[in-house]
């Protein structure tokens, strides 16, 4: 991944969720990756595949709708649309070191089914 951007890069982790490739993704995130969302706080990468790698036979696809990269840190906004109807569009801020993703935060937008507004249940 040396002459790869990181643009590319975030693509093409994106690509693979879609096609299954655990094994790239594993190798795009560094050994001390993290990953923090709404419902995981800090945690490692053992435990991220544990709990966070479910397959993507639910995503009919990804539509990245803009990548913001400055020096070693990269925003991506994207519009997921789950094959039975739903749609949501999330935003990740990716760190990286060197070639690898150290670090990924993600923050949940809006939920829709069939183009209707879906409220999520009070945490």
């Amino acid at each position: 991944m040396a002459s790869t951007s990181r643009a590319d890069t975030i693509r093409a982790i994106f690509a693979a969720y879609l096609t299954d490739d655990r094994k790239f993704v594993e190798n795009a995130f560094s050994d001390d990756f993290r990953f923090t969302s709404p419902y995981d706080d800090n945690i490692d990468k053992p435990t991220y595949f544990e709990r966070c790698w479910n397959g993507s036979d639910w995503i009919e696809r990804h539509e990245l709708e803009r990548i913001f990269v400055e020096g070693d840190e990269a925003f991506v906004t994207y519009r997921c649309v789950a094959k039975g109807g739903k749609t949501f569009r999330n935003t990740e801020f990716f760190v990286f070191e060197g070639d690898k993703v150290k670090r990924i935060d993600v923050y949940f937008g809006a939920t829709y089914e069939n183009g209707t507004f879906v409220k999520q249940p009070s945490a």
